[in-house]
């Protein structure tokens, strides 16, 4: 009896963890798909400054934008991920990378090497933008130039430091929906919600998270501890920006100037950076749709401790 209650336990586990391997295998976008196509590196470009890489990207500490050597850390509860070189370099960089391979990076979170990336990685929302978007922002990369130089590795512990576990966290928090133009709505929101919810990744900062890292739906865009430990990032729906116009927001991204004329601080500082580089089209589109956000609360921020 107690043989095969052991080899019954043996073959549940094992048929749990096949489940497991299978339902958390790394999604890849094959070279098949992606029919010939001339590259708009004008577009590429736009897709650069919408998606912010440079924010993240850019070696630390020095004045060019488009060195993407990477090296910033980026501090969360799960340790600290440092970000990669995406330069063109073909040997610390993305120079050897194939267009599919890059295509399944940006919108599957899949290393070249068929291994889930980190989510401090934004792919969940970079998961909306378009294919041809993301082929014309590769394009446009290889133009940049090659930053050589190993960096280190991501400083993350025992469990979360085991990839193939990111594939159960893309099941739970990664929406693989494809996105649908609200008809109800001009082109011109459509686009600002394309770039908000997709290349800007707005919400990966502006929202709350749960206890495994994945963003709390019903409090979107409203704000929470900063991911990167310090300090608080805002509610942008119109529980704190309904005294904004949409001319204000779309000022404040070119601009980093409040409506008070306070500045943006922080992150938002190289997250303007590239914003600023958009059309003047495209941030108009974006304070659009952000203005049109419905109010909703946020976490409670924590009291400030009394001085002593």
């Amino acid at each position: 009896m107690l043989r095969r209650i052991l080899l019954g336990s043996i073959l549940i586990g094992a048929a749990g963890f096949g489940v497991f391997w299978w339902l958390t295998t790394p999604a890849v976008v094959a070279a098949a798909s992606l029919p010939p196509r001339t590259p708009n590196l004008a577009n590429g470009e736009a897709a650069f400054n919408a998606g912010g890489c440079s924010s993240c990207h850019a070696v630390p500490n020095q004045p060019d934008r488009l060195k993407l050597g990477g090296g910033l850390a980026m501090p969360s509860p799960f340790g600290t991920f440092y970000a990669p070189n995406i330069s063109s370099d073909p040997t610390y960089g993305i120079g050897r990378w194939s267009e599919a391979e890059f295509v399944t990076a940006v919108l599957k979170g899949t290393s070249p090497d068929g291994a889930h990336y980190f989510p401090a990685f934004p792919y969940a929302s970079y998961r909306h933008a378009s294919v041809d978007d993301v082929r014309d922002l590769f394009a446009y990369l290889k133009t940049l130039p090659a930053v050589s130089g190993k960096l280190r590795d991501h400083d993350v512990p025992f469990p979360f430091n085991i990839r193939r576990n990111v594939g159960v966290w893309k099941l739970l928090f990664m929406d693989d929906k494809p996105v649908v133009a609200d008809a109800s709505r001009p082109a011109s929101w459509n686009r600002g919600a394309y770039l908000a919810n997709g290349l800007g990744h707005c919400a990966e900062c502006h929202s709350p998270r749960n206890v495994l890292g994945g963003i709390v739906e019903a409090q979107r865009f409203a704000g929470g501890p900063n991911p990167e430990g310090e300090g608080w990032v805002p509610n942008i729906t119109q529980k704190r920006l309904g005294d904004w116009s949409a001319k204000d927001i779309a000022y404040f991204l070119e601009t980093g100037q409040t409506p008070d004329g306070d500045t943006a601080g922080g992150s938002m500082v190289r997250v303007i950076k590239n914003i600023s580089q958009l059309s003047a089209e495209d941030r108009a589109a974006i304070a659009e749709y952000v203005k049109s956000l419905p109010p909703v609360e946020g976490p409670p921020r924590p009291k400030k401790a009394k001085e002593g």
